[in-house]
């Protein structure tokens, strides 16, 4: 494990100190996950920014053109 040192403005620092308090948190716990949670989002976007970059909308429209034309079930409509 490493260790970090950061710079924060007081404010930031009150309002997460405060928060990690009233959740039951360290401020390190805290950090780890903003840090983690962050990370984990923007590696979400760029797997699905390849993904997208592959997609094949011929095969696409082929694959939605098979689906039936009938109305919704029940409770499944647009307002």
């Amino acid at each position: 494990m490493s260790t970090m040192s950061i710079r924060i403005p007081d404010s930031l620092h009150k309002g997460i100190k405060e928060l990690a308090t009233k959740d039951g948190y360290t401020m390190n716990q805290f950090f780890v996950t903003a840090a983690a949670e962050k990370l984990s989002s923007l590696n979400t976007l760029d797997y699905l920014s390849s993904r997208a970059e592959r997609a094949d909308f011929k095969e696409f429209e082929k694959i939605m053109a098979l689906i039936p034309s009938v109305p919704p079930d029940a409770g499944d409509e647009l307002p």
